[in-house]
């Protein structure tokens, strides 16, 4: 069987993988592009100078992807879900009527 011609993709299953950046943080970052973009042209379209449509998306461009790398960094793949998630959660659940209980207990009757 060494001579198979089918080759093996370990790769299968696996997270897109892009400089560092993985899962959805790629699309983060492709959506920071694509509105730098539009915020220089309207910069230049108003009459801005080029300078300052170079100076306002650099620096939006340098913030922007320092963020989305440090975030990618610190969750990881899955962890921004996780995180968004864990705050959605309660930290205490308040009942101020027994109603509940009780239709419990006249069911085990």
């Amino acid at each position: 069987m060494n001579n198979s011609i089918y080759q093996i993709n370990k790769g299968i299953n696996k997270s897109i993988e892009f400089r560092g950046l993985r899962a959805q943080y790629i699309w983060y970052f492709a959506g920071l592009v694509m509105g730098l973009l539009v915020v220089f042209a309207a910069l230049y379209i108003t009459g801005a100078g080029t300078l300052v449509c170079l100076s306002v998306t650099g620096s939006a461009a340098a913030y922007g992807s320092i963020k989305i790398f440090g975030l990618s960094r610190k969750y990881g793949e899955h962890g921004l879900m996780k995180a968004a998630a864990r705050k959605r959660i309660p930290k205490v659940l308040k009942s101020y009527s027994r109603r509940c209980f009780q239709h419990l207990s006249e069911k085990e009757k």
